[in-house]
């Protein structure tokens, strides 16, 4: 019987806890201001992300992706 209830909370915590890829898209940063990506990519080189893709989108905005592994962040400029 309690391996049964100590399935049951292992099944409930699993369903509980709240996994989401790390994709989002952060758009609070100035990065037009070289100051803003140069320490962007200092910090972020620092925490072991790699810049993959640098890029203007059809807004004229400028658009960096940043790969860890299997993980990945996106920064938009306002």
């Amino acid at each position: 019987m309690k391996k049964l209830q100590l399935l049951l909370i292992a099944m409930i915590l699993l369903f509980a806890i709240d996994v989401k890829a790390d994709d989002t898209i952060n758009s609070n940063l100035d990065l037009i201001n070289p100051d803003v990506r140069k320490c962007l990519l200092e910090s972020s080189k620092s925490e072991g992300w790699e810049l993959t893709t640098l890029y203007f989108n059809a807004d004229n905005k400028l658009v960096m992706i940043f790969e860890k592994g299997e993980n990945s962040r996106t920064y938009m400029s306002k």
